[in-house]
């Protein structure tokens, strides 16, 4: 992906006015969030993984964390208001979503899910998610990306 390239995520956020900073880099979808954090020269606090779950039949929830953490899947269920939850196999993630697995965005998905970032973003000046593509990330305030999809912090981890 070329530095002048927009993705969907971009095109979203220029649409909506909302501020954001495009951070390229040569990756592949086998990189760990935390070797993503290490290539853009950011503290693995600040950067962040979507991660999509399934709850009821029928019943999808997206949770935002730090890179380095693993969800709790007890924390994001009772954050999400359901008995339990489960990680999506992986091959239901594009036809769910419009995302492949290391490019997944919590920003314009096909369909709007409850998004609920960890706690631990709020009251962050800037953190990065991904701009819809692997290799790119938007680092934004997470005011703006709560105002954009009505996410939820809660604690996840």
């Amino acid at each position: 992906m070329k530095a002048n390239e927009k993705t969907n995520v971009m095109r979203t956020l220029d649409q909506k006015k909302i501020t954001y900073e495009a951070h390229f880099y040569e990756a592949d979808s086998t990189m760990s969030g935390v070797q993503i954090a290490e290539v853009l020269g950011e503290e693995k606090e600040h950067v962040f993984k979507t991660l999509v779950t399934a709850g009821k039949p029928g019943k999808y929830y997206v949770f935002v964390i730090p890179v380095a953490e693993e969800l709790n899947l007890k924390k994001a269920a009772a954050a999400a208001g359901e008995k339990s939850v489960s990680m999506i196999p992986q091959k239901q993630l594009l036809p769910l979503t419009g995302y492949v697995h290391g490019g997944c965005s919590p920003v314009n998905m096909k369909k709007a899910f409850p998004t609920f970032l960890h706690q631990s973003a709020e009251g962050m000046e800037r953190i990065f998610v991904s701009a819809g593509k692997v290799g790119c990330q938007v680092e934004l305030n997470p005011e703006d990306l709560k105002d954009l999809t009505g996410l939820r912090y809660a604690d996840l981890v």
